[in-house]
């Protein structure tokens, strides 16, 4: 019997893809909002495609704040992009 993949939407594009494949940003307890790599912390979670295109679009469209029911600051962006492996947009 096949395992189960637990499948998640890109709050930028809105594709629907396997957890493993996305990027999960948290909204801790404490109100923080930061990038979970594990994909375990605590918090209110929101997950974006590994691409500089949905992490644009997410924070243009502002979708990241209303998922996180958080600001955006320019640093998690800039966090979000060295993650990805591209550079931030100014």
């Amino acid at each position: 019997m096949p395992r189960h993949v637990p499948i998640r939407q890109c709050v930028g594009c809105g594709a629907k893809r396997p957890k493993r494949e996305l990027v999960r940003v948290v909204r801790t307890p404490q109100g923080d909002v930061v990038v979970d790599p594990t994909g375990r912390k605590a918090g209110r979670g929101a997950y974006i495609c590994p691409s500089q295109e949905c992490l644009e679009l997410a924070v243009r469209s502002r979708r990241l704040q209303k998922s996180l029911d958080r600001d955006v600051t320019q640093e998690l962006v800039a966090e979000l992009a060295r993650q990805l492996g591209t550079p931030a947009e100014e």
